[in-house]
C-alpha cells in the first residue's frame, strides 16, 4: 500500500515556475515507477510525465517537453515535478501516481493516486 500526498501547487503568472512535490508513505516507494497526470475542468485526465523506479528513465508528453522535469529522491520517498515557462493551458489539478508495473502513459497502469494539487497559470 502506498499513500501519496501532493503539494506545491498555486497561482503563478505565465512564464513563471512551480515545483510540485509528492510525498509517499511506505517502505517500498523505490520499487514503484511514478507518474504525474493533470486534469483541467471539463477535460479528461491526461498524462504529463513518468519516471522509473531508479530515476534512470523519464518520459514526457509532447506539450511539456523542455519545460517540465520529473525527478525523484528515493531516500526521501518523494517525487518532484519542476515546471518552468508555465502557460495558461497548463492550468489543471495535478496528480501523482504510483505504478508497480513500470513507467506508463496509461492512467489505469497506476494503482495508487494522490488527492491532487491545483496549478493555475494566469495570462
Amino acid at each position: 500500500q502506498v499513500q501519496l500526498v501532493e503539494s506545491g501547487g498555486g497561482l503563478v503568472q505565465a512564464g513563471g515556475s512551480l515545483r510540485l512535490s509528492c510525498a509517499a508513505s511506505g517502505r517500498t516507494f523505490s520499487s514503484y515507477a511514478m507518474g504525474w497526470f493533470r486534469q483541467a475542468p471539463g477535460k479528461e485526465r491526461e498524462f504529463v510525465a513518468t519516471i522509473s523506479w531508479s530515476g534512470g528513465n523519464t518520459y514526457y508528453t509532447d506539450s511539456v517537453k523542455g519545460r517540465f522535469t520529473i525527478s525523484r529522491d528515493n531516500a526521501k520517498n518523494t517525487v518532484y515535478l519542476q515546471m518552468n515557462s508555465l502557460k495558461p493551458e497548463d492550468t489543471a489539478a495535478y496528480y501523482c501516481a504510483a505504478s508497480g508495473g513500470g513507467t506508463s502513459y496509461y492512467a489505469p497502469s497506476y494503482a495508487y493516486w494522490g488527492q491532487g494539487t491545483q496549478v493555475t497559470v494566469s495570462s
